[in-house]
């Protein structure tokens, strides 16, 4: 007896963008031994451009899939036998390429939000193998995508393709909304030319405004109003229009002032039964509760509960605020009963 012969190289299997799988038999009997178990042991070996061959599968099996390779990538492997005198010669060498990676949702999804490569994306969508408005794990279609990132041309060559201006995410929120909270101005815009709508609400029924109103881009607030956005619109959980929110959240002046002038209620009520003036003032927006008593914002109105701005801003030891309530209360602008003690 001896050590096997020179093996025909592997024979190629089922091959995927991923995985390529090789068979080889057991060199015949002749080259089984009768000592030990007599079965005959393998190694496939796969040119490695840097170090050469080295073993991928070692073992007694006579077949095995090679995972995790990259597509459209050519490989090269030959097959070594063993038994208990000794080993073979290495086979003639097989070449063998994986398939290209199929085109799929995040493939899109790169090509829009991290590369932002506009040709990649024509020629994803071009295929027809993948829907325009996939969503990624957020929820997100690449249209929604584009208009955070500001990316007009993105957004032109998905709308070539019919993406779904009105699609929206798990909470309710569409593109014009999410192009409006990142302030981008040209992105909105375009997105009304495609027929986008200021009346869209998200889950808590917050339009386009109460977003861009959140964004706080002065510029985008006048020209959404120029063009037809309301102002006085409610959400539906808080009851807060956009000026209700400017004062919940950023507190900004110009962006108060702005809806004020475009004809925002100053003293209207969320569902609590609080104004503008009074959570501007509970949250320490001095400059906003300035501008609000300005504008004709009521101090003396109060909740349900009978609590006050001023008495708010007390009891959040507001200091800025009460410091302005006492200076107005000197000049006789406000009632001294409304101050508190």
């Amino acid at each position: 007896m001896s050590a096997p012969k020179k093996p025909d190289p592997p024979v190629v299997g089922k091959v995927t963008h991923y995985t390529i799988e090789l068979m080889w038999d057991e060199a015949g009997s002749k080259d089984r031994v009768d000592k030990g178990d007599g079965r005959l042991r393998f190694a496939v070996q796969e040119a490695d451009k840097i170090q050469g061959w080295g073993n991928v599968y070692t073992g007694y099996a006579t077949s095995n899939v090679f995972q995790g390779l990259e597509s459209n990538t050519l490989y090269k492997y030959r097959l070594r036998v063993f038994n208990s005198h000794g080993s073979s010669e290495y086979s003639r060498v097989v070449t063998v390429s994986t398939t290209k990676e199929p085109l799929n949702g995040d493939q899109l999804h790169k090509a829009v939000s991290l590369t932002q490569d506009v040709d990649r994306v024509a020629e994803i969508l071009e295929s027809g193998d993948v829907w325009v408005d996939v969503p990624d794990t957020f929820g997100l279609s690449p249209l929604m995508q584009a208009s955070q990132k500001g990316n007009i041309e993105m957004i032109e060559t998905l709308m070539r393709y019919a993406a779904d201006i009105n699609a929206i995410n798990g909470s309710g929120k569409d593109s014009l909304m999410l192009a409006c909270f990142a302030g981008h101005l040209p992105v909105v815009k375009l997105l009304r030319s495609y027929n986008a709508s200021y009346e869209t609400r998200d889950k808590g029924g917050s339009t386009a405004m109460h977003w861009a109103v959140d964004g706080g881009n002065v510029a985008l607030i006048q020209s959404m109003i120029a063009d037809g956005a309301s102002v006085n619109q409610k959400g539906w959980g808080s009851g807060w229009t956009p000026l209700l929110r400017c004062a919940a959240m950023a507190g900004d002046p110009n962006v108060a002032r702005v809806l004020i002038n475009a004809g925002a209620e100053v003293n209207v009520k969320d569902k609590d039964g609080k104004t503008p003036l009074m959570i501007a003032s509970l949250n320490g927006h001095v400059t906003l509760v300035q501008l609000l008593v300005e504008k004709g914002a009521d101090p003396t109105v109060r909740t349900e509960f009978g609590m006050s701005a001023v008495e708010m801003a007390h009891s959040f030891d507001r200091k800025r605020v009460m410091k302005y309530y006492g200076e107005i209360l000197e000049k006789g602008k406000l009632k001294k009963g409304i101050v508190g003690s």
